[in-house]
């Protein structure tokens, strides 16, 4: 594996620091603090070309991998402003279709998408169904001419209002009915605008610029040309969502535990207290040298997922490390540094404790830490199924 960075990897690397430049962290935290999606730095950053990293050149995208994405993420979350939505849109929803698309289907989506001109969602997680993603309800059922009628509920979407399609995965063949748990599944690319939808925002506490749905459809119109993919085959697909979701929480993790231990040092070295400094005293740099260590850790883990992700190889492994060890190791750096910033460190005006939400939050999204240790203890240390 090349732990050097290519000319253009450290353009996209340094790419977080111009764009924190041109809109500064404030402007994430106000709209962080309104739920208001931050559509002007959205529309640079698609401007700029990264919306479509992993999208083919010939559909406006930078025809890039999984690294370049993963430092893109991580640029932008070492400047403490994150976007969740380019893991579920431009990942989940546009490589997804520039890789299992139909030509029409890449034609007519992918260049709007990646100039920033229309936006995709992805909705998977179910009510009832929570983690256990086989047991869906929402079906997808065929009709004689040809289309389909879509029915169900998702949850915990995130900007499903703000997105203009949204990528569902349904059931098309019930559970009950299928011989094998994987079969049945079929995605659909779904005008969010189409009749028969609707949404109802879902409160959270934490203070994200993204807004989570609750979405309904009743009996929602779709004609065949809308499935991704082949149908009653979707799973094939929807596994590929898997790593590169879980890869770049990792990356998110690693850029804000560095914004956070930035923030920490900086402070440290100047807070005076007693004799000297603070950042002189082991108490303070002992917490501090160790969630560093953490993140650095998880990083490399996280390089090497999308370095074999690249290559075509597994990566289901250090995919799921990854993410554990980021959302571990970020939460924890968070931690040692409000420790650094004592009673600073929950006002406002600091801005650390405010991250502190958002941390804990990466322990349970996409896939929570539970499942990721299920995963690596069966399918990495070869332990019996425990569920």
């Amino acid at each position: 594996m090349d732990f050097l960075l290519s000319d253009e990897q450290k353009m996209i690397f340094e790419y977080g620091r111009n764009l924190a430049a041109d809109f500064g962290r404030d402007y994430w935290v106000e709209c962080a603090e309104h739920a208001r999606f931050p559509e002007a730095m959205y529309k640079k950053v698609a401007a700029d070309g990264f919306v479509g990293v992993m999208v083919p050149e010939a559909y406006g995208g930078a025809g890039l991998g999984m690294t370049e994405m993963a430092l893109f993420n991580e640029s932008l979350a070492e400047q403490g402003m994150p976007l969740l939505s380019l893991v579920v849109g431009a990942t989940m929803g546009l490589s997804l279709i520039a890789s299992f698309g139909s030509e029409e289907q890449k034609r007519r989506y992918l260049p709007p998408a990646c100039a920033g001109e229309t936006r995709f969602c992805f909705a998977i997680t179910e009510p009832d169904a929570g983690t256990n993603s086989m047991r869906i309800s929402t079906v997808a059922k065929s009709q004689p001419d040809g289309g389909f009628r879509l029915n169900g509920s998702k949850v915990y979407i995130t900007d499903a209002r703000e997105s203009d399609y949204m990528v569902v995965v349904t059931r098309t063949t019930p559970f009950a009915e299928v011989k094998r748990k994987t079969d049945g599944f079929t995605l659909f690319i779904v005008d969010t605008k189409a009749a028969g939808i609707e949404m109802q925002p879902i409160p959270v506490s934490v203070k994200i610029p993204e807004t989570q749905y609750q979405v309904f459809f009743d009996n929602v119109e779709l004609t065949a040309d809308q499935v991704l993919g082949e149908v009653d085959r979707g799973f094939d697909i929807l596994f590929h969502t898997l790593n590169p979701e879980r890869i770049l929480v990792g990356a998110i993790c690693a850029g804000l535990g560095r914004y956070v231990m930035g923030r920490a040092v900086e402070y440290a070295n100047e807070r005076v207290v007693f004799k000297g400094p603070i950042g002189a005293y082991q108490a303070l740099q002992h917490p501090l040298a160790r969630a560093k260590t953490e993140i650095e850790l998880a990083g490399l883990m996280t390089y090497k997922a999308a370095w074999l992700f690249d290559r075509g190889e597994s990566c289901g492994p250090g995919a799921n490390m990854a993410k554990l060890a980021g959302s571990e190791a970020c939460i924890r750096a968070v931690d040692a540094s409000l420790q650094c910033f004592g009673g600073n460190g929950f006002t406002k005006e600091y801005g650390i404790f405010d991250l502190f939400p958002v941390a804990r939050l990466m322990r349970t999204i996409p896939f929570n830490n539970e499942m990721i240790h299920n995963y690596i203890a069966e399918h990495v240390m070869g332990l019996p199924r425990s569920y």
